[in-house]
């Protein structure tokens, strides 16, 4: 009997195109198959629970959080298979992206990684054929991960994420891969569209604002799914733009997740200086990421640690003493 394969994807709408892209390529040649969307604070245990129960493991556009949880993998992933983890994060390329077990590809989202390493593969034509129907989503999804802004749809297919849920639209494009919004459902993502403006237009007059270091965005202000194209608003359409934008959230549980934006890969940078792998976690690339906080911390103190993280990656990229290049002009202008 062959293991049952396990695809672990993220909640957004990267995640979810990646996700149904698995599906029509595993489905129903490798059926069953069971389908986890989750976020960072789970992907661990959901990983390492597949592995050591010898099922087989498909990971997209997620990390582990914890070195000990790769250092298992780096053990259980056998001499010579097929790569277990496709991912588009510039912080999981600069940590750990000499694994065999992940492809990494920062220049495009993570379902379009893993759609173009299939596509590449030795598949039949069936699958080949449901997954040349995805390519229009895939362009979608990319656009909307890399903030291109090239494809109206992209922010449409976001809303319906945010108001139907992940799990609602990886369903949809089960059904129905086609990445054509129906009249019903281009209706709804519109309207939806419409009220995330006049939010946007709350929350910029209620912003917190730390010179040119940092605009936070409090919790309570924005909705889930209005992050992407709320930091865009401030970043790329401002006449003084932050070099960071952060939204709070605090989840149910108490805990807080901050949505980080850039435009000079600050966010990512981030994620490297303050995740301590125990109390504050994290993930994501160089413009787009986030870190995760215990509820113990207080909204103003976790804009401290920001504005503290932001202090050292300037020191770090300050020049220490004398470059050769110092010596040899001083030399030249006596």
């Amino acid at each position: 009997m062959q293991p049952i394969l396990h695809i672990v994807s993220h909640t957004d709408m990267d995640g979810v195109t990646a996700a149904a892209v698995a599906w029509h390529a595993h489905y129903p040649e490798n059926a069953p198959l069971r389908v986890s969307l989750s976020g960072y604070g789970e992907v661990d245990e959901l990983m390492l629970e597949t592995l050591r129960g010898n099922a087989r493991l498909l990971v997209l556009d997620l990390f582990c959080q914890r070195r000990e949880t790769v250092d298992e993998v780096d053990t259980l992933f056998p001499e010579g298979g097929e790569p277990l983890l496709f991912d588009h994060h510039k912080t999981t390329e600069e940590r750990f992206g000499n694994r065999k077990w992940m492809v990494i590809d920062t220049s495009a989202c993570a379902a379009k990684v893993y759609y173009d390493w299939i596509l590449k593969r030795d598949i039949p034509t069936a699958p080949r054929r449901r997954l040349d129907s995805l390519a229009d989503l895939v362009d979608i999804a990319n656009d909307r991960d890399l903030w291109l802004g090239k494809r109206e749809e992209s922010r449409l297919w976001q809303a319906l994420v945010t108001l139907c849920g992940p799990w609602s639209v990886f369903a949809r494009l089960v059904a129905n891969p086609s990445s054509t919004l129906t009249e019903e459902e281009r209706d709804v993502a519109e309207c939806f569209v419409v009220r995330q403006e006049e939010r946007f237009s709350r929350a910029r007059e209620k912003v917190i604002r730390s010179g040119d270091a940092l605009v936070w965005v409090g919790a309570d202000l924005l909705e889930y799914g209005d992050v992407s194209d709320f930091c865009g608003l401030l970043l790329d359409r401002s006449d003084d733009p932050p070099r960071l934008v952060a939204v709070a959230n605090r989840k149910v549980s108490g805990d807080w997740a901050i949505s980080m934006r850039s435009r000079e890969g600050l966010a990512g940078r981030l994620v490297g200086l303050l995740r301590d792998g125990r109390k504050v976690r994290g993930g994501g690339h160089g413009d787009a990421a986030a870190l995760y906080y215990p509820s113990s911390y207080k909204e103003g103190q976790i804009r401290d640690t920001l504005l503290s993280g932001i202090r050292t990656a300037d020191d770090q990229d300050r020049p220490m003493g004398l470059s050769l290049g110092d010596l040899l002009q001083a030399k030249l202008s006596k």
